[in-house]
């Protein structure tokens, strides 16, 4: 009976322990990075400039010839690149990365049904009313076709095959399907020698199923959101500390080559998109102050590389709002 009392009392302290030990990383600051070794790069998306109302040319042209971009993530939307089934249309795409090329920027190029940008999946229409056998293979297609078409460019730094495929519940899109997700990813090994980069929540997931199957893992990073579940927002409550505790986790389970910050806020994020929100509740998750913010933050964390998300909603603010004060903050990063 004691010796049963003395590892209920064990279980009690290793518990506590735990917690403990998760409280302490969870607070502290980590590791400070000095500012000259960290790299950053931005996601760029002509959706998201088309939606704004913007010249998406002119953006993507800018990212390079203004802002000094030398690293930038693009996605090829299925919705886009197969509208119509077995008729492909690579214009868009064609036109980035010759455009990257042309300015010797590493590209990371983003394939699959879910994409970055919402609806998160970018399926066409004609592939929504498939059942999922079918919609699977039609998806491994344009994923062959896509790595194909773009395998002998070397601007292409990493294959990115999906994003966040291991967070739910939010955006349009169905169930995850775990093994289908493995038959991408081999075919996606089968065709092409160069890493894959798989992504998770910062702070919604565990990262250990993504991680796993990462040659490179990229993590989202925000601190400042609205909630539609709780109809609030939500400033997340931790510090630096917590991402490093997170990677010492999925480091037990998995050896990815690389940890970087795939998706840095940058942008606002409220109950509407935020170009239909006024300044002042734009300024509630994000401003220039939160930007400074943000950047301190993310340096601290333990990652040296990072990719900025909301380069569209800068240029729109310096354009639309006559505010460029974080597209000239953001020059000081590439330049």
């Amino acid at each position: 009976m004691g010796l049963i009392k003395t590892f209920k009392r064990f279980k009690i302290f290793i518990t506590i322990l735990i917690i403990f030990l998760f409280v302490l990383f969870l607070l502290s600051q980590g590791i400070v990075y000095d500012k000259s070794e960290l790299e950053y790069g931005v996601t760029f998306s002509h959706k998201q400039a088309i939606d704004l109302g913007l010249d998406w040319k002119k953006v993507y042209l800018n990212l390079f010839d203004d802002l000094g971009v030398k690293k930038i993530r693009l996605s090829s939307y299925w919705d886009e690149v197969e509208k119509n089934n077995n008729l492909y249309k690579w214009d868009y795409l064609d036109w980035q990365i010759t455009e990257a090329e042309k300015r010797n920027v590493e590209v990371i190029l983003a394939v699959g049904g879910r994409l970055p940008r919402w609806p998160e999946c970018h399926f066409p229409d004609w592939a929504k009313i498939l059942g999922e056998e079918e919609r699977h293979k039609e998806l491994l297609d344009y994923i062959e076709k896509t790595i194909n078409r773009y395998k002998d460019r070397e601007v292409i730094k990493y294959w990115q095959l999906e994003n966040e495929p291991f967070l739910p519940n939010f955006g349009e899109c169905p169930t995850l399907n775990a093994d289908f997700l493995d038959q991408e990813l081999s075919l996606v090994k089968s065709l092409d020698s160069r890493d894959v980069l798989m992504t998770d929540s910062g702070e919604l997931s565990l990262w250990v199923p993504a991680a796993q199957r990462a040659d490179i893992f990229g993590t989202t990073m925000y601190r400042d959101t609205y909630s539609e579940a709780l109809n609030s927002y939500i400033h997340y409550p931790i510090e630096p500390g917590f991402f490093q505790f997170k990677r010492r986790i999925a480091k037990l389970f998995s050896n990815p080559k690389k940890w970087i910050v795939i998706e840095l806020q940058a942008e606002p994020w409220g109950p509407v998109p935020f170009q239909e929100l006024d300044a002042d509740e734009r300024a509630r998750t994000m401003d220039h102050e939160k930007f400074v913010e943000i950047l301190e933050f993310a340096r601290k964390t333990g990652f040296r590389e990072f990719y900025l998300w909301g380069v569209e909603w800068w240029y729109w603010e310096k354009e639309t709002n006559d505010n460029d004060l974080i597209w000239e903050e953001a020059k000081l990063l590439f330049n």
